[in-house]
């Protein structure tokens, strides 16, 4: 597993942009996709966006297409995530996970490394 720290977090208007970071640390390699996930209160954790360990792949979860961009740094181990257009259904904790060699495609279900969370808040 590798150490995530996210950081970028706040509180913002409607339609306003924050970005998100994401530094990984404690891998010997860096061959390891990387995403964010959110969870709002009383709902499950949602998948948000994946990148691979390239930064040449993006996946992005329907309700933030158009509005999200993840991007990556290799050199620096670390990915941002760029939110536009903010809404207050985007209030969340937002996540940054990690897997190691798995595909893209399955991002949402093996990201088994975890950042503590930073918190977005987009008042109406």
């Amino acid at each position: 597993q590798v150490q995530l720290v996210e950081s970028g977090g706040g509180l913002v208007q409607s339609g306003a942009s924050l970005r998100l970071s994401c530094v990984a640390s404690g891998h010997s390699s860096s061959k390891y996709n990387m995403g964010w996930f959110r969870s709002a209160p009383g709902k499950e954790r949602a998948f948000v966006a994946a990148i691979t360990w390239t930064g040449s792949n993006t996946d992005y979860a329907d309700s933030v297409k158009d509005r999200f961009t993840l991007s990556r740094d290799v050199a620096k181990n670390t990915v941002y995530l760029q939110m536009n257009s903010l809404k207050p259904e985007d209030t969340a904790v937002y996540y940054c996970a990690a897997d190691y060699g798995g595909r893209l495609s399955t991002f949402a279900a093996n990201a088994d490394s975890w950042g503590q969370g930073t918190q977005v808040t987009v008042s109406s």
